[in-house]
């Protein structure tokens, strides 16, 4: 403590106030000289209209501010009418997205339900014209069974006719078949 309080005055003993000797009003204390080149220096700045100057630029800088502040201001109004124009604009886009994405999806399935009934239909075609197929064949075997059956029935009645037949018998049929054929014409 008693280290502090030293050192504490040592600097009120080293400071300026105390530096100056003498009378206050003498060319020989500094504090005198200053306070008049002080004096002087407020004069010339006066004189020269400087508190004016730095005024009137003091007052252009806070229009150019102000007019930066209102250019900024418009510009963010600009912003956030561009901004809400661009999220309107994203909205609608999404919205005919969402109606593209819909549309899509009901003609496939559409698609595939027309796709579903042309395979039935062609299936049943096929399946009927198989059939026709079927039938025909069917028809042609009976038919090719019915002529096998009657030129075998007919070569087998030959072949007894031939067995059976005489001479005589056949010149009695012969003449039998001539009355029957005049019978008939007259």
């Amino acid at each position: 403590m008693k280290t502090l309080a030293t050192t504490a005055g040592f600097a009120l003993l080293a400071s300026p106030a105390f530096a100056a000797t003498g009378p206050f009003v003498s060319l020989g204390n500094t504090n005198f000289i200053v306070l008049i080149a002080f004096v002087v220096f407020i004069g010339v700045l006066l004189y020269f209209k400087v508190p004016g100057l730095i005024g009137g630029m003091l007052d252009k800088r806070a229009e150019g501010i102000k007019s930066e502040l209102e250019e900024a201001r418009v510009l963010h109004e600009d912003a956030k009418a561009l901004l809400t124009s661009f999220e309107r604009k994203q909205k609608e886009v999404q919205d005919q997205a969402d109606r593209i994405v819909a549309s899509a999806k009901s003609e496939a399935a559409a698609a595939a339900a027309q796709a579903d009934a042309d395979l039935e239909k062609s299936i049943a075609r096929r399946l009927a014209a198989a059939e026709e197929q079927i039938a025909s064949a069917e028809a042609s075997a009976v038919k090719a069974v019915r002529d096998t059956a009657v030129t075998t029935a007919v070569a087998v009645a030959r072949e007894v006719i031939a067995k059976q037949m005489t001479d005589e018998k056949s010149a009695a049929l012969v003449a039998s078949s001539i009355e029957d054929v005049k019978t008939r014409l007259n």
